[in-house]
């Protein structure tokens, strides 16, 4: 499954069914968190006022049906004692949304990582707190029957440049 899914950047304007996104959040709930923390946050953009502030914001909404805003509460992440400024807010946000996304994949939902965007606007548009740290977005829904996945989606490294043994 993890091979077969690749960023979607063009959507049905299709739905998604409330029962598929209520498994697709129940992934994010049980997906690990440093010390399970739970510091992180969706906001589910999906009303036409909401998509509408998204997409001016980034043009890689891709008119998505739906959009999540994820991010991670400041407070609540958790903090590394043995070295200072090292805490989990953004990793543990990386680790849900990819659970999200393969969730998603088994149930015909496509989606897309999207970090091209400007952090601070979507906080201040969406009235993000302030202990709150955007990290991504992900635009949702049934994929256009001729979206295609990038060249890019089966171009690898080779294994010996991203695994090294000590």
């Amino acid at each position: 499954m993890a091979e077969a899914r690749y960023s979607v950047r063009k959507y049905q304007n299709k739905a998604i069914e409330p029962e598929k996104m209520e498994k697709i959040l129940q992934a994010a709930k049980v997906a690990p968190t440093a010390a399970n923390c739970q510091p992180f946050r969706i906001y589910i953009l999906k009303s036409e006022e909401a998509l509408k502030i998204i997409r001016r914001i980034t043009p890689c909404a891709f008119n998505a049906p739906v959009v999540l805003l994820m991010t991670y509460n400041e407070d609540e992440q958790w903090k590394n004692r043995l070295e200072p400024g090292i805490a989990s807010g953004q990793e543990d946000v990386s680790i849900v949304a990819a659970h999200m996304m393969l969730e998603a994949w088994d149930l015909g939902i496509a989606s897309c990582w999207v970090n091209a965007f400007p952090n601070h606007v979507a906080a201040e548009a969406f009235d993000i707190p302030k202990n709150e740290k955007v990290v991504l977005l992900m635009p949702m829904g049934y994929a256009d029957p001729q979206a295609v996945p990038t060249p890019k989606h089966t171009q690898y490294r080779a294994m010996d440049e991203v695994v090294k043994e000590r």
